[in-house]
């Protein structure tokens, strides 16, 4: 009779891990078609010079022996895209000196001159990321590609402030719709209604918003009698301009997934604590908080991935530019004109790809291991 128990026991479990296998195979089947598949073929084709047009030779048909013309095929080049791609390098700037005195020359502020950046770059064959004091002494800092370390920092800039205030904003509003109060629905809408709108709509909507002159934000900001500002046009206001629109649209989408979980929370545990003289904001801490710990792991690593993702507001908004002077500028974007429309570069735009795939990979494993640390 046990021996019977425990094969029927036996029997079950594989019906189930087949019924899961069947189940996650419609998953797994396209997440290999179009994640792993398309990442091993830009793998592979980082590692040649190919181009999205690529250039014509003039080549003797060996059947008709005719002189015929054909796309030249890609060449092998190895790890060239990568080396031009990662390579940098920092430079230390010798003061100007002048020649008679052997005095160091200053400018009218009193500050040191430094040699032309464009002495040390060009033989060198590297652009200029940037330069930086430290201890009374100017470093330069050059890459073989300037824009593709500048968009990592745009990124990262991105990244830091967009998931902490947006992941916060959408626990917020999650609570505030989850209220029992008339018209909760209306606002759940509300807030939610920028995510199923597509976001190149957004981007112009927002491009108008933005406008100098006739937007309506700096029209606003002039009854106080601030501005106007040039958000989309200085470098230093262009990516928080993009900040706020990108978490505008997209607050919704996490606020939904912590209004679920925010309504599987048990109500017997917040009259445990009442009753044990815990007031609302000890409730938030020790009663909603540790129960949204797997949501908060789920939407904090979601909003990373979709944060580095970055592009399409920044394509609309600056033109496909990624500027003003590459201040908002995202590694998709820089692959996109390397790859697709200025340098048609199919190549380099792959080793760009696989490289930032890494990276993100590499950040979300970080992120999930930090704040999955001390489950167990």
């Amino acid at each position: 009779m046990a021996v019977h128990v425990k094969v029927r026991s036996g029997g079950l479990q594989r019906r189930e891990r087949y019924l899961a296998y069947g189940m996650m195979a419609p998953a797994a089947v396209l997440l290999i078609l179009f994640l792993i598949v398309p990442f091993v073929m830009a793998f592979g084709l980082s590692f040649t010079n190919q181009s999205l047009v690529p250039p014509l030779e003039t080549v003797v048909d060996e059947t008709t022996g005719e002189t015929v013309q054909r796309q030249k095929p890609p060449d092998f080049i190895g790890t060239d895209n990568y080396q031009n791609l990662l390579r940098i390098h920092i430079f230390t700037m010798e003061p100007l000196v002048d020649e008679q005195t052997g005095e160091v020359l200053r400018d009218e502020a009193g500050g040191i001159q430094y040699e032309r950046a464009r002495t040390y770059l060009r033989p060198e064959r590297l652009e200029e990321l940037f330069q930086i004091d430290l201890f009374g002494t100017r470093y330069l800092v050059g890459a073989g590609d300037a824009s593709f370390y500048r968009s990592l920092l745009n990124i990262f800039e991105f990244v830091i402030i967009v998931v902490p205030v947006q992941t916060s904003l959408a626990l917020f509003l999650a609570m505030l719709v989850n209220q029992k109060i008339r018209g909760a629905n209306v606002f759940r809408t509300i807030y939610f209604s920028p995510v199923v709108t597509a976001m190149a709509i957004v981007a112009v909507l927002w491009f108008f918003l933005y406008n100098p002159s006739d937007g309506l934000i700096n029209n606003f900001l002039k009854v106080f009698n601030i501005g106007p500002f040039q958000w989309l046009e200085h470098p230093a206001s262009a990516l928080i301009a993009i900040i706020i629109m990108s978490i505008w649209q997209g607050v919704g989408f996490q606020m939904v997934i912590y209004l679920a979980g925010l309504q599987e929370i048990s109500e017997d545990l917040y009259e445990a604590a009442s009753i044990d003289g815990a007031n609302r904001i000890q409730q938030f801490r020790f009663v909603t908080l540790p129960s949204l710990r797997n949501t908060t792991l789920f939407v904090a690593i979601s909003t990373t991935i979709l944060a580095f993702k970055l592009f399409v507001q920044v394509d609309v908004m600056t033109f496909g530019r990624g500027g003003p002077e590459n201040a908002t500028i995202t590694p998709i974007l820089h692959m996109v004109n390397e790859g697709f429309r200025s340098a048609q570069r199919v190549g380099y735009a792959a080793a760009i790809a696989v490289v930032f795939v890494l990276i993100v990979l590499a950040i979300s494993l970080i992120q999930r291991r930090v704040l999955s640390y001390g489950d167990h």
